[in-house]
């Protein structure tokens, strides 16, 4: 796909004149275009089946929105790619739009991964695990599901009911003995050969049955298998199949509605109130519902509801695998397109709907009543948080009330694994794609030293910030600066963080320190600020305790990237360092001296003696620790 752009536009000053200039050379076929201001900044992404006669219309003045006139105006350069079709030039534009965010366009915002069920085959014994991300370990996946907690729920009672260990593989090659899970009846302790391979691969076999829909074969079989039990009398096997049968009841009455007409679909339903707008979606794969969730798109209020449901619709689809069936709410005038669009992203036949009657109309509907609930919860949040800001613009002193707070805390255990973090709040509440962990880098620092790990997690900061805006480049990446900063501590860590911003030459930053109160009472904490005495709020103040749930967020996000950074720590091992030790060597040397620190200590000749572990290797390990040591 070549691109164009044309810079040789200095004499032409007007945003309508720098557009028309770019006509004498644009193609009449499809294509993405792309519209900047002075900076370079994108404004807009756009497609078109004709780029030469899309752009040709923001030649005119007339007959736009308020929203395209002001964009026009503020346009100085554009970029196009041209494209072999125009189903190819949406999902361009959905790409571009999801990575520069431009001002002028629909947003999908909050846009997580969805989390899957994963029956992992890279082993002889099928693992069953909850899994995110890219989709490149061997086995089969199930999903989309709607939360991590849905997911979690949802393994906690498929281990009731068929019995897969969820352990990873290096714990479960160095089992000895059956876990907990085995004695509470979620595992069937294939590692210590509890249950057969045989039987292990027919409890994999029901599992992957149930979840690709074939569910009531299942039940049938394991009805059965009681039956049978009961007639040997053999009534402790039976309780055991009557514990799983429970089991697979238990998923289905949490999975609410469950379409008997729908096989694998999306359903996607627009409310719009206020000036906001929400998109519930539900997703249903094998006949079974598995959750649904809630989005808010930055809109404007010219954009209408067959425009956002549409871009949103491609943004979505961008990094996500495609459904056979997609159910809409609304009709959209590119509704061919898309699932055009959708059948080369998905190779095969994708339907796009719009139903009128039967259970695809009420699922649509219920869907959109959803939405509307989830709006009106939204915006009575946003109120409240509105209302919140203006407290926090009153007692410290702010100008407005703050677009973005930023809140700090540190975790460690007696200086071991040190980790920093930031937390971001706004209007809207908690900006969780915001957050960011600091791994505190600094080995000279005293162990515990708060004081130390907050100046380099200022430092790194804010370093970050002005080098952001000294280079001169659209960066997708970019992060505004906060108007207000939130210390979890007492008047050293203040003390600490100015001294970090007037040697970085900030001087107009607001910061907060809270210091917790007399025996640690949430309530009674101190606030400390630059110039000013320490104060308190009053116990009940709402503010306050919207002040709380900031700190205990970032209290939370903290211990959780403390206690991840330690578990990590706890699984590596000094021979992990030394090249050519694989698992196969790192577990003999483990099973023959019995620790690694033991290896550390050993002679070439003990070293020779490992199975697997030539002369050459032997010296290698040999040379490795006693070079760490001197």
């Amino acid at each position: 796909m070549p691109e164009h752009k044309t810079s040789d536009l200095q004499e032409v000053k007007s945003g309508p004149g720098i557009i028309k200039a770019f006509l004498k050379t644009l193609p009449s076929g499809p294509g993405v275009y792309r519209i900047l201001n002075a900076k370079g900044d994108i404004l807009y992404v756009g497609k078109a089946r004709n780029l030469k006669k899309r752009v040709q219309s923001y030649t005119r003045m007339m007959g736009h929105t308020n929203r395209i006139a002001q964009m026009i105006l503020l346009t100085c350069d554009m970029e196009f790619i041209t494209t072999a079709t125009e189903a190819d030039a949406l999902l361009l534009e959905a790409n571009l739009i999801k990575r520069f965010k431009p001002k002028y366009n629909v947003i999908l915002r909050d846009d997580k991964s969805f989390p899957y069920i994963l029956i992992a085959r890279d082993h002889d014994i099928p693992q069953l695990v909850k899994h995110r991300g890219s989709r490149n370990r061997k086995g089969e996946y199930y999903g989309p599901f709607a939360s991590a907690g849905a997911v979690n729920r949802t393994i906690n009672t498929l281990q009731r009911a068929f019995l897969l260990r969820s352990c990873t593989d290096s714990v479960y090659e160095n089992r000895t003995r059956p876990c907990l899970l085995y004695q509470i009846k979620r595992c069937a302790a294939p590692c210590t050969g509890e249950i057969s391979r045989d039987d292990y691969a027919r409890l994999v076999e029901d599992t992957t049955a149930f979840l690709s829909g074939r569910s009531q074969t299942v039940r049938d079989r394991l009805v059965q298998l009681m039956e049978n039990a009961s007639d040997r009398l053999d009534f402790e096997r039976a309780a055991i199949y009557r514990d799983r049968l429970a089991a697979l009841s238990h998923i289905q009455a949490h999975q609410g509605i469950n379409p008997k007409t729908i096989r694998q679909a999306d359903v996607f339903a627009l409310h719009r109130a206020g000036g906001e707008t929400c998109i519930q979606v539900f997703f249903f794969r094998n006949g079974q519902n598995w959750g649904n969730r809630a989005y808010f798109p930055r809109t404007d209020k010219s954009h209408g509801e067959a425009e956002i449901l549409e871009s949103f619709l491609a943004q979505f689809y961008d990094d996500k695998p495609v459904p056979r069936t997609v159910l809409l709410s609304h009709n959209i005038p590119s509704q061919k397109l898309l699932q055009d669009a959708l059948c080369i992203k998905s190779t095969r036949k994708v339907d796009v709907l719009i139903p009128q009657r039967g259970e695809k109309k009420l699922l649509v509907a219920h869907a959109q009543s959803n939405a509307a609930q989830a709006l009106e919860r939204r915006m009575a949040e946003t109120a409240s948080h509105k209302k919140h800001l203006q407290g926090l613009c009153d007692i410290f002193d702010l100008d407005q009330p703050p677009a973005r707070i930023e809140i700090y805390d540190n975790s460690h255990i007696q200086g071991s694994h040190p980790v920093g973090a930031m937390v971001v709040a706004g209007p809207e509440g908690f900006m969780k794609n915001q957050y960011r962990k600091f791994n505190i880098k600094d080995k000279s620092m005293a162990p515990g030293d708060d004081y130390a790990m907050m100046r380099e997690v200022m430092m790194r900061r804010f370093t970050r910030l002005l080098r952001q805006d000294t280079q001169a480049e659209d960066s997708p990446e970019e992060i505004p600066w906060p108007d207000l900063l939130i210390i979890d501590g007492g008047k050293g860590q203040l003390s600490c963080v100015e001294e970090v911003l007037t040697e970085l030459g900030i001087n107009d930053m607001k910061v907060v320190s809270i210091a917790k109160g007399p025996d640690r009472n949430a309530g009674r904490e101190h606030f400390h600020m630059p110039g000013k005495p320490p104060f308190m709020l009053e116990p009940r103040d709402p503010v306050l305790y919207y002040i709380q749930r900031l700190r205990d967020e970032a209290h939370r996000f903290v211990i959780g990237s403390h206690r991840a950074r330690r578990k990590k720590s706890l699984g590596t091992s000094p021979l992990d360092e030394i090249a050519g030790i694989g698992p196969g060597r790192k577990k003999a040397l483990l099973r023959h001296f019995g620790s690694a620190k033991a290896v550390s200590r050993s002679g070439l000749t003990d070293l020779e003696a490992v199975r697997g572990i030539s002369r050459s290797m032997a010296q290698i390990i040999y040379d490795h620790f006693h070079s760490t040591s001197n």
